[in-house]
């Protein structure tokens, strides 16, 4: 049993790249909501909160958009009402409320991009394209957890050493210039140390090899050229879809190619749902044989 973020890292990179590709340079309607529906479902299912402030941001941008774009656009002939002098449009509010919307699948299809690539698909892609970016990624990387640990320490040495017993601003924002100081002055060290230790292991002395768990196999190939195939029906099928906003909101005439490319949009965006069900019923499949 394969999962979608089971696949090669290539392959749902590929994946990613392509939906959010497609919806950040097209503004159509009918594409960007099917990202967010998508998006959403596969957030849900990869994350599984319930908790409403991970959508908070989101409600507070698109009320955010939807209310800044009329204030400094007025263009549009649907005049709702006059502010200061200047025309609020049914045209500007729609704008923003659908400019919001594709910011918003697509955050959404990269958060989910952020929960299905860890650090070692990342190092896996970069390292076949750049072995020092790869580098450079991979003590990124360790080195978050370092910094947080040892500020942690610091910050504990400090109080122990009777920090913030003044307990008032000035105080507080003396012991955190202090922490920062040292927390500086130990990264330094520490990424000299790391040089010297590396210069004596012989790094860049020769030919560099690096060792991957991920290997390319059947199903990657069959999902690269899935994706493959929907983009290229996607694009020919809504390359004539065009909506207009200004002056007037125009959606473009629907015809056979569109409806076409919508549908393969559709199933494009829920490819990994439909890898997951698919799993899924497989699993219980399995588990009922036993």
């Amino acid at each position: 049993m394969k999962g979608f973020k089971d696949h090669n890292p290539i392959a749902v990179t590929v994946y990613f790249l392509a939906v959010a590709g497609i919806a950040m340079f097209n503004m159509n309607v009918v594409i960007f909501t099917s990202l967010l529906a998508g998006s959403l479902i596969l957030f849900f299912i990869y994350y599984r909160t319930k908790s409403a402030k991970t959508h908070l941001f989101s409600v507070v941008f698109f009320i955010t958009m939807a209310i800044l774009n009329p204030v400094f656009s007025h263009n549009g002939v649907t005049v709702l009402f006059v502010m200061n002098n200047n025309p609020v449009t049914l045209e500007a509010i729609l704008y923003g409320c659908f400019t919001a919307t594709v910011i918003i699948a697509v955050l959404y299809c990269f958060r989910c991009f952020s929960q299905i690539m860890t650090s070692d698909k990342l190092l896996y892609i970069f390292g076949a394209l750049s072995p020092k970016t790869a580098l450079i990624l991979s003590m990124s990387l360790r080195y978050v957890p370092l910094f947080g640990g040892q500020i942690e320490k610091i910050n504990k040495a400090q109080k122990a050493l009777g920090a913030y017993k003044d307990d008032n601003i000035l105080d507080t924002l003396k012991t955190g210039l202090r922490i920062s100081s040292i927390t500086i002055t130990w990264a330094i060290e520490n990424g000299i140390t790391t040089a010297d230790s590396m210069t004596a292991r012989g790094y860049g002395s020769g030919k560099r090899s690096r060792f991957s768990v991920f290997r390319f196999c059947a199903g990657d190939f069959l999902l690269i050229g899935i994706i493959s195939l929907l983009t290229i029906v996607t694009l020919f099928g809504i390359k004539d879809m065009k909506y207009v906003y200004y002056p007037a909101i125009v959606p473009p005439k629907t015809t056979l190619f569109g409806v076409v490319g919508y549908i393969a949009y559709a199933l494009l965006v829920l490819l990994p749902v439909i890898y997951h069900i698919k799993e899924a019923v497989l699993w219980k499949y399995l588990r009922s044989k036993i």
